[in-house]
């Protein structure tokens, strides 16, 4: 599919998505940095849907991202669009890259017949490069043309960049004896850290749900999901979630518990296959802090050890170095008593009351680091706070995509 090697860890295929009521999909070449390869998908909504959003923190975002900040929560009448270009961030691209934001929105407004202030662009790619807009333009009216409500794993193929498999996830919930359906497609590999990576995800619903409910509900399931996953702790210029409830089932969602489970399950699959594609991952791995004083302390811990390239870089070599993890504890700025700390690899206790346990061996742990899925578990022993983050391991792949990336 791509420029590199499918992930190790990638899903075996991508999943069969439901076409969603009141959605439709389009995709071409246009040519934005590399020729024939698909790098634009428009998506159509219908009239009444429901958007909300989720972006980076960067203090450097890109233009797309301040533009649909400045949208969300807006008008509700019409149909919608998301329109998305890989290949090219347009980001630090000063006042060219607002101008290209404003082409591009009035130009999906006219050819698609969505009100330009429910048009939501998003760009990914390299950084400080003025986007061709007029690349895109020029082939709005095939996308317009081709828009087809089957076309979702089209679409998540091209908004990839270093990405090694198109991602997608899938989840339905009975809401007064009716079906429901949920779909969503990401793309992330590298450059990914909490707030929010640099990804693209876009979840469509055919059920109804009140515009600021969603919004709520999609942030705090950012939170447990997109929020907790790191690859090299690099936040991004360009990261955007959105999310479009068309109302075309009819099946008003608001508030409905059964719907928040399945949501929440969309999201923490397509988290967790942006971290499967980390860029030269080999390993899928989970940090589990427990007995911290807070929650935030506890999520403090778990990211300081994700992050840490000597704790990466020992699980890549499949060294059970807990001494990087004891390190990691220790640096992360979050309280920590020496002595009370329990650190574990799967079900291995390899350090406890501030030594190595006398039941752990070498030999055991060197087995256990072997496996392509770990979980290191870190008992603080203080309170009730907790957290989960995943991560994988820091290879030479990484290195090796990241030299030649603008190539």
């Amino acid at each position: 599919m791509g420029k590199y090697p499918v992930s190790p860890l990638a899903p075996a295929r991508f999943p069969d998505l439901p076409p969603i009521a009141g959605v439709e999909f389009s995709t071409v070449a246009a040519g934005v940095r590399y020729k024939d390869r698909t790098d634009v998908m428009l998506a159509r909504m219908a009239s009444g849907t429901s958007v909300a959003g989720v972006f980076t923190k960067s203090s450097t975002r890109s233009a797309p991202v301040l533009d649909c900040q400045k949208k969300i929560g807006g008008a509700s009448d019409g149909p919608a669009a998301f329109l998305v270009n890989s290949g090219n961030s347009n980001a630090f691209t000063g006042r060219y890259g607002e101008e290209t934001v404003g082409v591009l929105t009035e130009a999906v407004a006219d050819a698609a017949g969505v009100p330009v202030d429910r048009v939501f662009t998003a760009s990914t790619g390299v950084i400080g490069e003025p986007l061709p807009h007029d690349r895109i333009v020029g082939k709005l009216a095939d996308l317009t043309e081709g828009l087809a409500p089957d076309g979702a794993k089209a679409a998540a193929q091209a908004i990839m960049t270093t990405d090694t498999f198109p991602k997608g996830a899938m989840a339905q919930a009975e809401i007064d004896g009716k079906m429901v359906s949920i779909a969503g497609f990401a793309k992330g590999s590298g450059m990914i850290q909490p707030d929010m990576a640099t990804m693209l995800v876009y979840i469509f619903t055919d059920a109804k749900y009140d515009q600021a409910a969603l919004q709520a509900l999609v942030a705090e399931a950012t939170e447990y999901s997109f929020n907790r996953i790191t690859v090299d702790s690099d936040t991004s210029t360009s990261d955007t979630l959105l999310m479009a409830a068309t109302g075309a089932s009819g099946v008003d969602a608001t508030g409905n518990p059964g719907f928040t489970v399945a949501l929440e399950d969309v999201m923490l699959n397509l988290a967790h296959q942006v971290v499967r594609d980390g860029e030269g991952a080999t390993k899928f791995v989970e940090i589990d802090v427990t007995g911290a004083r807070t929650d935030v302390d506890a999520k403090t811990h778990a990211l300081s050890i994700a992050n840490s390239p000597l704790v990466k870089t020992a699980i890549a070599g499949e060294d059970p170095n807990w001494g990087r993890v004891v390190m990691a504890i220790g640096k992360s700025g979050a309280y920590a008593d020496r002595d009370r700390i329990r650190i574990a690899f799967g079900d291995i206790l390899v350090a406890e009351k501030g030594w190595v346990s006398p039941a752990y061996t070498e030999e055991a742990g060197a087995a256990y680091m072997k496996q392509s899925e770990l979980k290191i578990t870190v008992d603080l022993g203080l309170g009730e706070g907790a957290a989960t983050v995943w991560t994988c391991d820091l290879t030479h792949g990484y290195i090796s995509i990241n030299a030649d990336y603008r190539s």
